[in-house]
């Protein structure tokens, strides 16, 4: 096991590496641009080292400048959290070749999962169902073919990236080119990288996620998690397990993330995201080669800290989970932005007062505090409300009453957006899908 480990990120992510670092008895070094010099990251860690100006690309996003933070604190392992840097192979390439170890899978294996197109093929090879598609689309005529062998509609796709940039509805083909044109600019602008491909569309589908673990020879799937709820596909809220799925179907879709993991060689903590239609068919979408913002749900029902085992397997330890291992009761996550709760812009500014919610079955992980001040420059998440109960109707109330516990003065937040959504009868139900929000 390595003793003092980088982290190369900020916010709630870095406070929640820092804190399974010391359950551990591992040093942290925590870096930060100057507009973070006051986060609380800063503050919890072992070590800090100012990495830059505010701007992300001369400070989280710099390589060199990481790597120098993890040779002057004497760092010997890195951990990418999510965003910035996490799945990017040429940084973990470098962090190895600088004899440091990378908390993250093989770069190899974040290269084929991080190209859309490849990750297709490679899931297909190995048994899992993908929606009828294509590859790389160089001309219009390509996409044309395409679609003749799919039908109408479809949604291209930038194969290099996701969060919705590069992502377009075609439903008939006038619309064809002018929106192949569209998805690759999008594409370029967003990932630097034009290459776009198309699926079939589904119109009204849940967004399903299975927690994998791998140590390169065994894998688990740790249960599923249901992240239909989504603005411009953008996550709001996620929960595990999911109500849409029957034991048998949950046994079918985890035996298959299994099986996609082991053939992958997979040695980390990773999550395999699938789109399930209106009459119960999963199809693969993505695989995210990374802690994911909303792990809590999955260590809430399992009682399993997936940092500590991110950190285990990153030091060549094979997979250990409990005997016991099985999903007790229910869990739900609200992210909290600092947005407009109408219009969704963010929202930065002085935090002048805070109120964390309590009692049974309530956990927030955040980085805010009074008089924080929100910086413009990143993601705009403030917390994460997190609650469990022994089943659906228990996490719901406890859900409700930890909201109305909930303060954050001084910038604007989606509180009251969340506060809607608990209300709506759709949601209450469980009858979910990805356009749910765009319907209140």
């Amino acid at each position: 096991m390595f003793k003092k480990v980088l982290i190369a990120n900020r916010g709630e992510i870095a406070l929640r590496v820092i804190r399974a670092c010391r359950d551990m008895g591992l040093r942290s070094v925590a870096v930060h641009s100057t507009a973070d010099a006051d986060a609380l990251h800063v503050r919890f860690a072992d070590e800090k080292v100012c990495i830059g100006p505010p701007a992300a690309r001369a400070s989280y996003l710099s390589v060199p400048a990481l790597i120098s933070a993890a040779e002057v604190t004497g760092a010997d392992a890195v951990h990418p959290g999510y965003g910035f840097l996490s799945e990017n192979a040429e940084f973990a390439e470098v962090v190895a070749k600088c004899g440091l170890q990378w908390i993250g899978p093989q770069p190899e294996v974040m290269r084929i999962m991080g190209d859309k197109v490849s990750a297709r093929a490679t899931m297909s090879r190995a048994g899992v169902p993908i929606l009828p598609g294509s590859g790389v689309l160089r001309t219009e005529r390509d996409a044309e073919e395409a679609v003749e062998r799919i039908g109408f509609p479809i949604i291209l796709k930038a194969a290099g990236g996701g969060g919705g940039r590069g992502m377009k509805i075609v439903e008939d083909r006038t619309r064809l080119g002018a929106q192949l044109a569209a998805a690759r600019s999008e594409a370029q602008a967003g990932f630097s990288n034009p290459d776009v491909y198309l699926e079939r569309y589904i119109a009204r589908p849940r967004h399903i996620e299975v927690q994998v673990l791998g140590d390169g020879t065994s894998a688990v799937g740790m249960g599923e998690r249901e992240c239909s709820i989504q603005r411009r596909h953008q996550k709001l809220v996620e929960e595990a397990p999911s109500v849409a799925l029957d034991d048998l179907r949950r046994e079918e879709l985890l035996q298959v993330a299994r099986d996609a993991t082991l053939a992958l060689g997979y040695r980390t903590v990773g999550t395999l995201e699938f789109l399930l239609d209106e009459d119960g068919r999963f199809y693969f979408m993505e695989m995210n080669t990374r802690i994911q913002v909303e792990h809590t749900v999955t260590e809430e029902v399992f009682g399993v800290d997936l940092v500590h085992q991110q950190i285990r397997l990153a030091a060549g330890e094979p997979l250990r989970l409990p005997a016991d291992l099985r999903s007790r009761g229910h869990a739900i996550e609200l992210r909290i932005n600092a947005e407009d709760p109408v219009t969704f812009a963010p929202s930065p500014g002085l935090i002048t007062a805070v109120n964390l919610p309590g009692g049974p079955g309530v956990r927030v992980d955040t980085h805010i505090y009074a008089q924080y001040r929100v910086p413009p420059h990143y993601d705009s998440l403030l917390a994460k409300l997190i609650v469990h109960g022994q089943d659906r109707p228990m996490a719901l109330a406890r859900l409700r009453r930890a909201l109305g516990e909930l303060v954050i003065e001084g910038c604007r937040t989606n509180i009251d957006f969340h506060r809607r959504l608990l209300e709506h009868p759709d949601f209450i139900a469980g009858r979910l899908d990805t356009h749910l929000v765009e319907r209140m």
